[in-house]
């Protein structure tokens, strides 16, 4: 499992090496662009608008625009500076709370912390803890140049990190349009919805879901694989520089003069012979 960040965890004087692994995967089909005429896969390049001509990657800068057309720009020094800053610090856990205090909209993506060298002992203390007191812990980490809120809870037998939104990043609910203000509901039709909901009410067992989409999907590309139904992107032809096809022209020009001379040459040589 790959390692996407290295660190240690620490909560009072408890100190645990630590890394962390992608907890969850993205398991969508990604389908390429091609051009309709010679299926070939379409790129995308970099052009500048004003100067009408594709731009490389040293030429760019970052910038942060804070009005429209205004910027301020910052260089990679600055950032990296930044960046390190916050990632060589260990994450803290700063206080402990309960799950069911945090709403789901609050969460973003998870991650599997595993203990590095020599933090076993501290890591299976935390987790015991943790499982013990029925509580989780809130830290702050910095992955990828980004500050991000987290929690540590138990999942089986691994501490578990998943990150959260900060507040201020959750659109405030109000913003909402069209929301009914007052509960005008039939009784009758509120007992049908609860009987509904009673009738269909599950144990939550992940394995009985999949994604339908995905499957069809990919049942339709190997159908279409296994009959050969498949297409092939035509290759690019290589384009000789005007100046070396008239190097060409002029070798191949020379190469014939001096094939047609040399017969010639040949007679004369003969013909002296004889003569001696």
């Amino acid at each position: 499992m790959h390692t996407v960040w290295k660190g240690s965890i620490s909560f009072g004087l408890v100190n645990i090496p630590v890394k962390l692994h992608t907890a969850t995967e993205n398991k969508d089909i990604k389908l390429r662009q091609l051009h309709k005429e010679c299926n070939s896969p379409i790129s995308y390049q970099k052009v500048c608008p004003v100067c009408d001509k594709e731009i490389k990657n040293e030429d760019i800068v970052k910038a942060y625009e804070y009005s429209k057309n205004k910027f301020v720009v910052l260089d990679d020094e600055e950032l990296e500076k930044l960046r390190k800053e916050n990632e060589e610090k260990a994450v803290e856990i700063i206080e402990f709370v309960k799950l069911e205090e945090i709403d789901p909209i609050y969460f973003e993506r998870s991650y599997f912390l595993a203990p590095d060298s020599g933090g076993g002992k501290a890591y299976a203390l935390l987790r015991k803890a943790l499982s013990d007191s029925g509580k989780i812990g809130v830290a702050k980490i910095t992955i990828r140049s980004k500050e991000q809120l987290a929690i540590v809870r138990v999942y089986g037998q691994t501490l578990l990190m998943e990150t959260i939104h900060f507040p201020d990043e959750v659109r405030n609910v109000e913003e909402v349009p069209n929301i009914p203000s007052e509960d005008k509901v039939v009784q009758k039709e509120l007992d049908t919805a609860l009987m509904l909901i009673d009738q269909l009410t599950a144990k939550f067992e992940p394995e009985k879901y999949q994604d339908d989409y995905r499957t069809a999907l990919l049942e339709l590309i190997e159908q279409k694989r296994s009959g050969e139904v498949t297409v092939t992107a035509t290759e690019k032809e290589a384009v000789v520089p005007s100046d070396m096809t008239d190097l060409m022209a002029a070798l191949q020009a020379s190469l014939d003069r001096t094939s047609k001379k040399k017969p010639t040459v040949r007679k004369r040589k003969t013909k002296e012979k004889k003569e001696a």
